[in-house]
């Protein structure tokens, strides 16, 4: 088990909200110090890891693409969560979804917070 303080950023915006990119910025910056980083997406949160889709997104432009912070968050094998029911209203199937995500619920959720982790949500 991690010893390392856990924090989950809840992401609700979706491409077109500049608090998404804060978001995934935020969880960099986790990273970077050290905290055990997981990213639940609801909402329109969840359009960030539909394959290909942050390709193009640049938000805000003092921060890194919206890619390099997805990238990031799945090269530091940071957990990333996405709402079962927030996918299938979109028409989102796993396949169209990055491989990286777990489709679950929010006792997944439940559980980091019931382990001791910080929410922080945008």
């Amino acid at each position: 088990m991690s010893t390392k303080k856990k924090i989950v950023v809840l992401i609700s915006y979706g491409l077109n909200d500049e608090r998404a990119s804060v978001a995934w910025s935020i969880a960099n910056g986790g990273i970077k110090s050290g905290l055990d980083v997981s990213i639940f997406l609801v909402s329109s949160g969840v359009d960030w890891v539909r394959k290909s889709a942050a390709k193009y997104a640049h938000l805000n432009p003092k921060d890194p693409t919206m890619k390099d912070m997805i990238d990031a968050v799945v090269s530091n094998k940071c957990r990333i969560m996405v709402c079962p029911p927030c996918a299938a209203v979109r028409g989102y199937e796993v396949e169209d979804l990055i491989d990286e995500i777990e489709l679950v619920g929010s006792p997944a959720l439940h559980q980091l917070i019931l382990e001791g982790a910080e929410t922080i949500t945008l």
